[in-house]
């Protein structure tokens, strides 16, 4: 019987709500497969500022070292938006997770699920044509953290400056990312720069055809940042998986997501090089609902299978997870956001959700 150590930070918000949910699927996942889970909690975000005074507690990032992988909630809220930037829950807890555990492979899934077709803003026709992304985006380098940047001068004077920088194994890391996940996907990686212009998108083109060569068996096309923006909209199942910078994979996954119709849909996981990673939802804390039963814990329940699949190569369990969750999305269990305002009555709980879902691998 294999036995894994997992940190569990709920966070705040609907957090606890979803994690509660991700708790009880994996517990049937450890009956069904024969694992062994031991899921340790540790406060993070507002929720440990509230507690211990900050929102990474040296408990919390102790217990994370000790294990094999974070499972993670949501952090943040209006309660502490008044705090100095680096005290805010965001930058003092998840960005230094991100950084401490150089966890610079960002995976965002985006798929429009069968029957769902409605939620997604794009056309009918264009919807019903299926889109399944894999957005892998580079998450510790890029403009975001290049240096020098600042602030100098004065008046009409005044001028701002960010430095985009990377380099040939910060490239070829993520490169590598995305091709092995093209291997088990659609075998296509589409790697998006804007090397008309960018010196950095140049080198980053250039890197990612040396790293094409050690993958014969995956196709690898270019795209300019712009362009891939209109073709997602227009012909969105030509893409498999999308290799992007840091600055244009914060867009593009924005966009992939708004294509699907629901955030609450999306997971996401941050990866290093040893297979360590956080696994959340793609979307936020929601405040304004947390504690009426009624967020969707899908996201959170697929960041779970994210983690058994990635950091565990446990496959079958991962695949039984997302297998539920289809079959749940098609019989209709759903939360109230995925219902038109005249069948918002017929809406699901969140423990509702998870109950359909556990029993579903249960029983298959």
């Amino acid at each position: 019987m294999s036995e894994y150590n997992i940190a569990v930070l709920a966070g705040d918000g609907i957090g606890p709500e979803v994690m509660a949910e991700a708790k009880k699927v994996l517990a049937v996942v450890e009956r069904k497969f024969s694992l062994t889970f031991k899921l340790n909690d540790f406060a993070v975000g507002g929720y440990a500022i509230d507690k211990h005074g900050e929102a990474l507690p040296q408990e919390t990032l102790q217990g994370c070292e000790q294990a094999q992988a974070i499972l993670f909630g949501s952090i943040g809220g209006p309660k502490w938006d008044s705090l100095p930037l680096d005290q805010r829950p965001e930058r003092a807890a998840l960005l230094a997770l991100r950084s401490h555990f150089d966890l610079f492979s960002n995976l965002r899934p985006a798929k429009i699920y069968p029957g769902l077709e409605a939620l997604s803003p794009l056309r009918a026709d264009i919807a019903a044509s299926g889109f399944d992304v894999l957005v892998i985006r580079e998450l510790t380098s890029g403009i975001y953290f290049g240096q020098p940047k600042g602030l100098e001068g004065e008046g009409e004077e005044q001028f701002a400056y960010d430095t985009m920088r990377y380099s040939r194994k910060e490239i070829r890391r993520i490169a590598i990312s995305a091709f092995e996940a093209a291997r088990k996907r659609g075998k296509k990686v589409t790697s998006v720069d804007k090397a008309n212009v960018l010196v950095c998108s140049r080198l980053w083109r250039e890197v990612t055809e040396e790293v094409a060569k050690d993958y014969p068996d995956v196709k690898l096309e270019h795209i300019y940042i712009d362009n891939a923006t209109m073709q997602l909209l227009r012909y969105p199942n030509e893409f498999d998986v999308m290799l992007c910078s840091n600055l244009f994979g914060d867009i593009i996954s924005d966009e992939c997501a708004m294509i699907t119709g629901s955030m609450g849909l999306l997971p996401s996981a941050s990866i290093n090089g040893k297979g360590f990673g956080l696994y959340e939802p793609a979307g936020g804390s929601a405040p304004d609902i947390a504690g009426q039963g009624i967020a969707n814990p899908i996201a959170q329940i697929l960041s779970a299978a994210m983690l058994l699949r990635f950091s565990l190569n446990e496959i079958q369990a991962a695949d039984a997870i997302d297998k539920a969750v289809v079959q749940t999305l098609g019989d209709g269990i759903l939360t109230g956001e995925l219902l038109s305002p005249e069948l918002r009555h017929k809406a699901k709980s969140t423990s509702e959700v998870g109950d359909y879902i556990a029993n579903l691998i249960q029983q298959n």
